[in-house]
């Protein structure tokens, strides 16, 4: 550990992201854990949060107050929910810290309070924090420009564990939104989440969503562009949560230079066309 290590704040500490982020800083050169916060009446408020980790004894309890944790922290990593999040913004912008936001199933109303506090904060926000889909979303746009829609029909469709609360993914939506981009279309005027009933038959150009829940799969996500007589399918699986904190460690580190402004991983990773 340096004294120039970038001070990080985990917030929803003891959740499976929290405890994941724990682990994935402490083995990661150049940053250090500076806090850990939980929700107020949480049980493991004055745990170690190392320990709560199994990362073993790091010297760090976890803490009820998220404004003293900002307080001379250098970045904050935020897998929680809509509202915590906002709120979190909110802390960031007033510290002047970098805000890195995995949390899905946000309204607009969200998003446009993530805006806001860019002004202040360096906010990198992404539907998945991994490489490897990253460049998923890449290559969908690079294949719904390429593929006529006149002929090609898109379909995403994602697997996730039975806790997951919102649906589509951020993940999906982040590879609909790139599918759209390509295709030239604002997604929400051309997605189809629900197919229930008598449907008629499929609208040409609609951009499809199908949800899978069930056991503990950590991530299945596949774009398929269904053409006269062939499908292309583009796909990527998660085999292990940590790819998700190793992100938003990388994107903590990358913005930390940065000046205030809203980012996505794209820009964290160097893929923005």
């Amino acid at each position: 550990m340096s004294e120039h290590d970038m001070k990080l704040v985990v917030v929803g500490a003891a959740g499976r992201m929290g405890q994941t982020l724990i682990r994935i800083i402490q083995e990661t050169k150049g940053a250090k854990l500076h806090a850990a916060v939980e929700r107020e009446g949480s049980p493991f408020i004055g745990k170690d949060a190392g320990e709560l980790a199994g990362a073993g004894f790091i010297g760090v309890p976890v803490t009820a107050d998220p404004l003293e944790a900002f307080l001379h922290a250098d970045g904050v990593l935020d897998f929680t929910s809509p509202a915590a999040s906002v709120n979190f913004a909110g802390l960031a912008a007033q510290a002047r810290i970098v805000h890195v936001i995995g949390t899905t199933g946000c309204a607009q109303a969200d998003e446009d309070k993530f805006q806001a506090a860019a002004r202040h904060a360096r906010i990198v926000k992404s539907g998945n924090m991994s490489l490897g889909v990253n460049l998923l979303g890449v290559l969908t746009e690079q294949a719904a420009r390429a593929l006529p829609a006149a002929g090609w029909d898109i379909e995403v469709l994602e697997m996730h564990h039975k806790h997951k609360v919102d649906a589509p993914s951020g993940t999906a939506l982040l590879l609909g939104e790139a599918a759209a981009k390509g295709r030239g279309i604002a997604l929400k005027d051309h997605s189809v989440c629900v197919r229930d009933g008598h449907t008629g038959p499929r609208e040409a150009g609609s951009i499809g969503f199908a949800t899978l829940r069930g056991g503990s799969v950590i991530g299945e996500h596949s774009v398929l562009f269904a053409g006269e007589g062939e499908i292309v399918t583009l796909s990527h699986s998660a085999g292990d949560r940590s790819i998700f904190a190793r992100g938003a460690v990388a994107a903590a580190l990358w913005a930390h230079p940065q000046k205030p402004g809203f980012y996505t991983m794209l820009d964290v990773l160097g893929l923005n066309s």
